[in-house]
């Protein structure tokens, strides 16, 4: 499944060869190519093998941007965007070879309009050193996908994470672009206007396209008003079912609820031993609400009954900062905790996303396989938009356990895409879920290769990702 999809693509040595003699000579240093910086721009995240790019460029403009994007489109040669490298599914690794080009220099804030809540950045900021800067606004940009991942990579992966079931996902707050296209010129793909009807909609089309369509340069966001209070609360719950019957009876309700987070009974476990905490080994629910202090209050109350008519124990829920912050301590640590499980095994992170009215099923299902088939899998949910993850721990160096793990992975996509989910809600495609991708798209996997062809005619734009490389050559 997802190793077979991991291959080398065709290599074009006499193009990369002399890319690589071109840009040493436009760029000097910026340039690297020793080994230690090409490892470190492959894949590190899962168990997927590395991939290396024959030389790694540090961007500090937008021409430098366009003079690699220019002379890999002359000779052919991939170029593939890098932020931070947490990406999970492959997006970074080089089938092809070719050049990556690392962000981490253009890190700047471009302009910050608090009157009109947007910011313009660079794509090397990472949302939290945007938010840090942003503090004095009284401004913050919600999105968190647990990583402090880089505003370019939350973009091109169409990241999420926990706030999204309030403040939605990167597609619902990028309000514009500026991206080098495949002829090495930089276009904008929209203006801060908060609504538009002028045209095909680029912006979304590049949301999401992880680096396969263009290289994004600048990122307009909008912002949201730093809440005025902040209550956070953690409940436990008999059963996986009755912890997410309760989080669809929450949205049901039109709770404005800023996050509502579930860990499963294997995971805290884990969280408990990794953090030092004394939480019940339940299923648990983690929750957070925005407002004012009434607000907080009421919902905090309104979420308590709910606990209680779905079985839950007692709804414990606190205003201040410190409490809360400790609260959510097992929440943040909860990768960690659970590589602790069993440190020398190799861990394979996924996800799937369904309809909310189908998640208790879905996760219910999911956690019985795990039972019956004695993995070790915690699972961690963002529940409240039918979103869920787990780790997969295994022998990553015995073919039979990669086989069974795999093949959990297929039913877990196969069950996700039955209740009309997705095989991807954060995670993204990369080279790890392009077989789930085929099933799921189906006829519009076509119509995806179409727009691929006409905008990057030469493939030279994060190959073998999203869509399967082809074998007959880059074109």
């Amino acid at each position: 499944m997802v190793m077979r999809d991991v291959q080398p693509g065709p290599r074009n040595e006499e193009g990369i060869a002399t890319v690589l003699s071109i840009l040493k000579q436009q760029l000097g240093e910026r340039l690297q190519t020793g080994q230690a910086f090409r490892e470190q721009h492959a894949h590190t995240t899962t168990y997927l093998p590395r991939q290396i790019p024959d030389g790694v460029v540090f961007a500090e403009s937008v021409e430098d941007v366009k003079a690699v994007v220019k002379v890999c489109a002359t000779h052919r040669v991939p170029v593939i965007p890098f932020g931070t490298g947490s990406s999970l599914e492959g997006q970074v690794n080089a089938p092809s070879g070719g050049i990556s080009i690392d962000f981490s220099r253009m890190d700047k804030v471009l302009r910050v309009s608090p009157e009109d809540l947007d910011v313009t950045v660079q794509p090397g900021v990472t949302r939290e050193a945007l938010n840090t800067y942003l503090r004095d606004t009284g401004l913050f940009f919600p999105i968190d996908p647990g990583a402090n991942a880089s505003i370019g990579g939350m973009t091109a992966t169409r990241a999420s994470g926990t706030n999204a079931v309030r403040y939605g996902t990167m597609k619902d707050n990028v309000l514009s672009l500026t991206v080098v296209t495949a002829d090495g010129e930089e276009i904008s793909t929209g203006t801060r206007a908060k609504k538009s009807s002028a045209g095909y909609d680029l912006t979304r089309l590049f949301v999401g396209s992880e680096g396969t369509l263009g290289v994004i340069t600048s990122i307009t966001l909008k912002l949201q008003g730093i809440p005025e209070k902040i209550g956070g609360g953690v409940c436990a719950f008999p059963s996986v079912k009755a912890a997410c019957d309760a989080v669809i009876m929450t949205i049901q309700m039109g709770i404005p609820i800023a996050r509502i987070e579930l860990l499963d009974s294997m995971q805290m476990k884990a969280c408990n031993a990794y953090s030092g905490l004394a939480y019940a080994e339940k299923p648990t629910l983690f929750l957070e609400f925005h407002g004012t202090e009434d607000t907080v209050r009421m919902q905090s109350e309104q979420f308590a009954m709910i606990a209680a008519e779905c079985g839950g124990d007692e709804f414990q829920w606190t205003g201040d900062a410190a409490s809360r912050a400790k609260l959510w301590k097992a929440r943040h640590d909860a990768y960690w905790a659970a590589r602790a499980l069993a440190p020398h095994l190799g861990a394979l992170s996924t996800d799937v996303c369904v309809p909310i009215s189908r998640l208790a099923e879905c996760v219910a299902e999911t956690h019985a396989d795990i039972v019956e088939n004695n993995f070790l899998a915690p699972i961690v949910g963002h529940a409240g938009d039918g979103n869920f993850h787990l780790l997969l721990l295994f022998d990553e160096k015995d073919p039979a356990d990669i086989a069974r793990t795999e093949a959990f992975v297929e039913r877990l996509n196969r069950r996700a895409l039955a209740m009309d989910g997705t095989c991807t809600g954060e995670h993204g495609i990369g080279q790890g879920k392009m077989s789930f991708l085929e099933q799921e798209a189906g006829a519009a996997l076509a119509l995806m290769g179409t727009i691929k062809q006409a905008l990057d005619p030469h493939n030279i734009f994060n190959p073998g990702k999203i869509l399967r490389p082809k074998r007959d050559g880059m074109c």
